[in-house]
């Protein structure tokens, strides 16, 4: 089984227990979510499956595009694609800062939700799930390039260190504007 779907399965981005952690971070970030916003929450990282990867181009860093186009043909009706517009598959698409990069756009509010959600998740049960899809092995490599923190640390302190990160970058974002701020 590919890491992306074990990502979703029982992984990081599993489908039964990240979109309600994603769910609490978006009410604390901005309130209840509309249903169409609680759909997206549920759906954005659908596109992992069958992704041999988590970031690599052409696989796991392309995961946005599947819940845009189903955003795009349930909740936009069909119009607003790719727009900086108040568009659900934008919302979808750009929950990726690289994706939003690549289309020189800020942020989604998902992006910032989904970032923060990992305030809400035990590191005990993140560590778990990361370890049991073998998707840790790609974050810690990618960590490991920062500099900050490196492979021979232990798993718990990079835990740590990324959770720290993650929500010291959506307090200091500028979130008020529908997409949410810089694109670093």
């Amino acid at each position: 089984m590919k890491v992306g779907t074990k990502s979703l399965l029982f992984g990081v981005h599993c489908f039964w227990f990240h979109p309600l952690t994603v769910f609490i971070a978006w009410v604390e970030l901005y309130g209840l979510p509309n249903w169409k916003e609680c759909i997206c929450i549920f759906i954005h990282d659908w596109g992992y499956w069958g992704c041999d990867n988590m970031d690599g181009v052409n696989e796991g860093a392309d995961h946005p595009y599947l819940a845009a186009r189903i955003a795009y043909k349930y909740l936009d009706n069909g119009v607003g694609w790719m727009t900086t517009e108040n568009s659900y598959s934008a919302m979808c698409l750009y929950h990726s800062r690289r994706t939003a990069k690549v289309y020189n756009v800020t942020p989604s509010k998902l992006c910032w939700a989904d970032k923060y959600s990992i305030r809400y998740d035990p590191e005990i049960f993140y560590l778990l799930r990361a370890n049991g899809s073998g998707e840790i092995k790609e974050y810690r490599k990618h960590a490991d390039e920062f500099g900050e923190i490196t492979l021979n640390m232990s798993n718990s302190k990079w835990y740590w260190w990324s959770r720290n990160r993650m929500i010291r970058k959506v307090i200091t974002t500028d979130k008020t504007s529908l997409y949410g701020g810089s694109v670093s």
